[in-house]
């Protein structure tokens, strides 16, 4: 990998560490993501969310021609898609946030139904970066209706 390579698609490093990158990579998003939501609005992040994911499917579809290599473990830009996918859509709260990241460890590792069949069926970044994001909206989505309900439990954050 090549210095922008390793900015980009190896989520500023994280990638490369040796145990669980796709969960450092996750971690990366996770912080990169409520580090921008204290200072913009979700939409902004929305907005970035969709840049990435297009970026990171060219990109990969790069690296992949270049290297033969399909789903690179080292690339995690799609962990960090996938977790700003999911804090757009469950909320800036701390509790979202912890829920979000679990929920998006949790489909990203299983790749329950359509996560599991993008991340087999569609070629080079589609399926690379599409799985991801399907598992963000899951947790996303997942994580929201959680806090929901335990707030009408009265047990909200």
């Amino acid at each position: 990998m090549n210095f922008q390579e390793k900015l980009f698609l190896a989520g500023l490093g994280s990638g490369l560490l040796p145990k669980a990158p796709g969960t450092w990579g996750s971690v990366v998003g996770l912080g990169l993501g409520i580090a921008i939501l204290a200072y913009f609005p979700v939409e902004t992040l929305f907005l970035l969310t969709i840049l990435i994911f297009l970026f990171g499917v060219r990109a990969t579809n790069v690296y992949e021609a270049r290297t033969g290599i399909h789903d690179d473990s080292r690339i995690v830009v799609d962990e960090i898609a996938g977790m700003w996918l999911a804090l757009c859509i469950s909320g800036a709260t701390v509790p979202a946030a912890a829920l979000s990241f679990l929920f998006f460890r949790l489909y990203d590792i299983w790749k329950p139904s359509i996560i599991g069949r993008i991340d087999r069926d569609a070629p080079g970044g589609w399926g690379v970066m599409g799985d991801d994001m399907i598992a963000g909206a899951a947790a996303g989505l997942s994580s929201a209706l959680v806090l929901q309900g335990l707030s009408r439990l009265g047990l909200g954050f």
